[in-house]
């Protein structure tokens, strides 16, 4: 861009801003007008598009730091003077004429002259276009990412699947698809399915946070999946062989070692959950269930079957443990 442009143009107008507009403030005006008038939004609209291309040659030089303080002080001394060629009256010449001693029309070159007050401004002493200058109308911008959250029940999060979202705000429903094992809480990020650039850039990224139901039997331990399995006191004493479920599939067959205690985990390998990293184990942890109501000929050989073994209290070790 030409400096003559920076005298001819109010980039603060353009954006509909004051001189002491703040950064993010300049970036709000910006963002509001480019969609309002990208061609986009606004097809076979060449007034529109005109005025997006100033829109976007304002918010480059206003948004580079190092160019606004340019045309600030560009514009401060020229008071919104206009070039005219040859030095004709009312030109540039005029206004700076009297300053430096030079006569309308012509262009001083002496030391302490015309080029060596504004050299530094535009790097080479003359009104062309700086070593750091006009880029263009400024590198398209990406959109805005946006958030979304998704509900799924066990299973689907477990095998994952391809479900249909409503985009936020409205919109045409986007298809998405969940990969297998996905957790509760975790976020996905969709990559281009956000806000669009307002200036034709990269669309944003749509981050999806995933909420999972719970499993009336299954609980997920990290790549694992914990069940817990009753057992008859009769057996956890004598051992045994029992079945136990798995998601989405035949039960297994376990054995039950006599003696086994209750809170005892027993594992089935490669029964838990199938992530990219790996895949976990089922864990059944025994419980041993107790009779609330026992028959008087089950009482008689419960106290039979008690009077038979040891009287060792299994409490005592935990007691002389406590007292240290």
């Amino acid at each position: 861009m030409a400096s003559q442009d920076w005298f001819e143009k109010d980039f603060y107008a353009v954006l509909g801003v004051t001189k002491d507009v703040t950064e993010a403030e300049l970036k709000k005006a910006y963002r509001k007008l480019a969609r309002q008038f990208h061609p986009d939004s606004n097809p076979g609209d060449a007034a529109a598009e005109a005025r997006f291309k100033e829109i976007s040659e304002a918010h480059s030089v206003l948004s580079d730091p190092a160019q606004r303080a340019e045309y600030d002080q560009l514009r401060a001394m020229g008071s919104g003077a206009r070039f005219t060629a040859g030095g004709a009256p009312g030109g540039f010449d005029d206004v700076f004429g009297g300053m430096f001693g030079g006569a309308p029309g012509g262009r001083r070159t002496a030391p302490g002259g015309f080029d060596d007050i504004f050299g530094g401004m535009f790097g080479n002493g003359r009104f062309g276009q700086t070593s750091g200058g006009f880029r263009g109308y400024g590198g398209p911008t990406k959109g805005r990412d946006q958030s979304a959250s998704v509900t799924l029940d066990f299973m689907t999060a477990i095998q994952g699947d391809t479900v249909t979202l409503e985009r936020p705000g409205g919109g045409k429903p986007i298809q998405v698809k969940i990969p297998a094992g996905v957790a509760d809480g975790q976020k996905i990020r969709l990559r281009g399915k956000g806000e669009r650039s307002p200036d034709g850039g990269e669309a944003g990224d749509l981050v999806l946070t995933v909420t999972v139901r719970k499993h009336p039997v299954f609980e997920r331990d990290g790549t694992h999946l914990r069940v817990d399995v009753p057992v008859t006191f009769v057996e956890a004493a004598l051992g045994a062989t029992i079945e136990v479920p798995t998601l989405g599939g035949d039960p297994v067959k376990l054995k039950v070692a006599p003696g086994t205690p209750s809170g005892r985990v027993l594992r089935v390998k490669g029964r838990g959950v199938a992530t990219a990293k790996g895949t976990g184990d089922l864990l059944a942890t025994v419980q041993v269930s107790v009779p609330s109501h026992l028959s008087a000929d089950a009482q008689k050989h419960l106290q039979a079957f008690a009077a038979s073994v040891p009287s060792d209290n299994p409490r005592d070790e935990l007691i002389t443990r406590a007292r240290g």
